[in-house]
C-alpha cells in the first residue's frame, strides 16, 4: 500500500549496492550483539532516517517514535499488524515513511517496524529494511525460544525444591509421587545421601548445571533456598561422591560436604550432616569431607542406655499425630542447625511458622532453647533417636533405673574424646579455651562473655573465631559442631548440665534425669 500527500510521488534515486551493510547485518546476530535494540538503532543508522518498533497496542519495543500525523500512522499501523497488509508506504510532512509487519513467534500479535527519512526510498534502502525485518524475527524467535527455555529451567527448579521441602519432612509417598513425572526411577530407593556443594553466590547457578551435568541427571540438585552459594545434591548413587569431588577439584574456593547414607525419611538429618561435614571442608586441603569420617559423641555412648535416654527425653512428642510430629522433629532439626529464616526457606514454610513449631517443641520438652547446652542435649536426643537401630523385640520393658545423661556423660570413650577436642585449644597462646567456656555459658553472646572475663567483646569474638580452625568446627555459625564442642565441655565438667523437665509435671515421669 502506498499514499502520498498532494497527490506527488517522487523518483527513487538508483544508488550502487555495495554489499557493506549486509556484512554489518550479519554482524548483528553474534551471540554477543544478539539486542534489538541495537539493530532496530543500526537500521536508522543504515538509512539515514529513524525507526523504530512497536506492538500491535503501539507499545514502542525499540527505536523512537516517528512525529507524524498520528490518526493516519494509527490507521496503518492497524492494517499492518493486523494483516490485511503486509507493508504500507506514506509520504507526508517531509517524510517518506515504511511500515513492515514484524511476524511474532507462536500465537502472539504481530510487530511494526517503522522506518522514516527524508529521501525517499531506493533500491538499497527497501532491501535493508527488507532484509533488517528478517533478521529481527530470528532475534524475537530466538528470545521467545530463550524465555521458554528460562521459564522451564525454572519450573523444574521449583520441582526439584518442592521434592526436597516434601523428603525433609518424611513425605516420602508425595516426594516419589511428585519426582515419577520427570525423573523417573529416581527416588525408588530406601536409602540416599545428601551432598552440599559450596560456591560464591555469582558462581552457584553454573555450579548447579554442572552438578547436574555430573550426575548425569540421576539425583536432585536443588539450589539450597536458605543459602545463596549452596547447591544440594540428594542421591542414591555410590559414585556421585567421586563425580562430585572431581567437579570441584578444579576450582579453589569450591567446597564439598557430604552426608552418610540415610534412610529417605532422615533426609533432614542427612542435610544437617552435610553442613556439618561442609564446615569440615574448609579445613580440608582437598576442599572434601564425608560426615562418616569424623567421630561424632553419641557414638561413643552405650547404645542401650543413650536408647532409653533418648526415648525418655522425646517422650512428650509421642502424644502427636504422626504428621504433626514428623513436622515438629523436622522444623526442630533445621531450627537447631540454623536460623529461623534459613530454615524457613529450606522447608517452604513462614519464618513464624518455624518459631511456633519450636516454640511447641520447646514447651513438650520443658526446656529453654536459648540455654546453648539445653539446645546441645536435646540435639543429641535427636540425633541419637535417628541414628541407633530400632530396640530389639521384648528390649522395650521398663528399667529399674532409668538412664541419666550425666552416666552417659561419664562412659570413658567419650571422655578421653571431650578431653582430646578441647586440649587442641591449651597449645594456643592465648585462653581460647577459657574464652569459649564463657561464651557457651552466656549462650553464645560476645557482650556478655566480656563482661564476665573483663575483656572487649571483639576479643571474644576473634578468640571464638581462632578456636575454629584448631577445633576444625565452625562455632560462630552454630549448628552441630558448635553442638559437638559444648558436649564437650559437659562432658569435662566445664559447663553445668542442663535440666530437662517434662511439660506435664504431674506424670510420673514428669522429671527427666540429668
Amino acid at each position: 500500500m502506498a499514499g502520498r500527500e498532494g497527490g506527488i510521488r517522487r523518483a527513487e534515486a538508483k544508488e550502487p549496492d555495495d554489499g557493506a551493510w549486509a556484512q554489518e547485518l550479519l554482524d548483528l546476530l553474534r551471540p554477543a550483539r544478539r539486542d534489538i535494540g541495537l539493530v532496530v538503532a543500526w537500521l536508522a543508522d543504515a538509512v539515514d532516517g529513524t525507526a523504530c518498533l512497536q506492538d500491535d497496542e503501539g507499545t514502542l519495543l525499540a527505536g523512537t517514535h516517528t512525529p507524524v500525523d498520528k490518526g493516519l500512522f494509527e490507521d496503518l499501523v492497524g492494517e499492518v499488524a493486523a494483516g490485511r497488509i503486509a507493508s504500507a508506504a506514506w509520504e507526508g510532512q517531509g517524510r517518506h515513511l515504511r511500515l513492515v509487519r514484524v511476524e511474532y513467534p507462536g500465537p502472539a500479535s504481530a510487530g511494526v517496524l517503522t522506518v522514516s527519512r527524508a529521501e525517499a526510498f531506493d533500491r538499497r534502502s527497501a532491501d535493508i529494511v527488507r532484509r533488517t525485518v528478517q533478521v529481527l524475527e530470528l532475534l524475537l524467535s530466538a528470545r521467545e525460544t530463550t524465555t521458554a527455555g528460562h521459564r522451564l529451567e525454572r519450573a523444574t527448579a521449583d520441582l526439584r525444591l518442592a521434592i526436597l521441602q516434601l523428603l525433609m519432612v518424611e513425605d516420602i509417598i508425595a516426594a516419589r509421587r511428585v519426582a515419577a513425572g520427570l525423573w523417573p526411577g529416581l527416588l525408588d530407593t530406601d536409602s540416599a545421601c545428601v551432598y552440599v556443594v559450596e560456591s560464591s553466590p555469582e558462581e552457584r547457578d553454573r555450579l548447579a548445571e554442572e552438578c547436574l551435568d555430573a550426575t548425569r541427571e540421576q539425583a536432585l540438585v536443588v539450589r539450597c533456598p536458605a543459602m545463596d552459594g549452596h547447591v544440594i545434591v540428594v542421591t542414591p548413587r555410590d559414585t556421585v561422591a567421586g563425580e562430585l569431588r572431581s567437579l570441584i577439584g578444579r576450582r579453589p574456593r569450591v567446597f564439598l560436604g557430604g552426608s552418610a547414607r540415610q534412610r529417605l525419611a532422615r533426609t533432614a538429618t542427612a542435610y544437617g550432616q552435610a553442613v556439618s561435614a561442609l564446615a569440615v571442608a574448609h579445613f580440608r586441603p582437598d576442599n572434601a569431607a564425608v560426615y562418616a569420617e569424623r567421630t561424632h559423641p553419641e557414638r561413643l555412648m552405650d547404645p542401650a542406655a543413650l536408647r532409653a535416654w533418648t526415648d525418655r527425653v522425646l517422650r512428650p512428642l509421642d502424644t502427636l499425630s504422626h504428621p504433626t510430629r514428623a513436622e515438629l522433629l523436622a522444623t526442630t532439626r533445621l531450627g537447631l542447625e540454623f536460623t529461623a529464616v534459613s530454615a524457613a526457606k529450606v522447608l517452604g514454610v513462614s519464618r513464624n511458622t518455624v518459631r511456633a513449631r519450636m516454640d511447641r517443641t520447646e514447651a513438650l520438652l520443658g526446656t529453654d532453647f536459648t540455654d546453648l547446652a539445653a539446645r546441645a542435649v536435646v540435639h543429641l536426643a535427636l540425633n541419637a533417636q535417628e541414628g541407633l537401630e530400632p530396640a530389639p523385640a521384648g528390649a522395650g520393658g521398663p528399667q529399674k533405673d532409668p538412664a541419666r545423661l550425666d552416666d552417659l556423660l561419664a562412659g570413658p570413650a567419650l571422655q578421653v574424646w571431650a578431653r582430646d577436642l578441647l586440649a587442641r585449644l591449651d597449645a594456643d597462646a592465648r585462653p581460647l579455651r577459657r574464652t569459649l567456656r564463657a561464651w557457651i555459658a552466656e549462650g553464645g553472646n560476645a557482650e556478655r562473655a566480656a563482661q564476665s572475663l573483663g575483656v572487649h567483646a571483639q576479643t571474644v569474638r576473634d578468640h571464638v573465631r581462632g578456636a575454629e580452625p584448631v577445633l576444625e568446627r565452625q562455632l560462630l555459625a552454630g549448628g552441630s559442631d558448635l553442638y559437638e564442642v559444648v558436649l564437650a565441655h559437659l562432658v569435662a565438667g566445664d559447663l553445668d548440665q542442663p535440666v530437662l523437665h517434662r511439660a506435664n509435671r504431674e506424670h510420673s515421669d514428669s522429671l527427666v534425669h540429668r
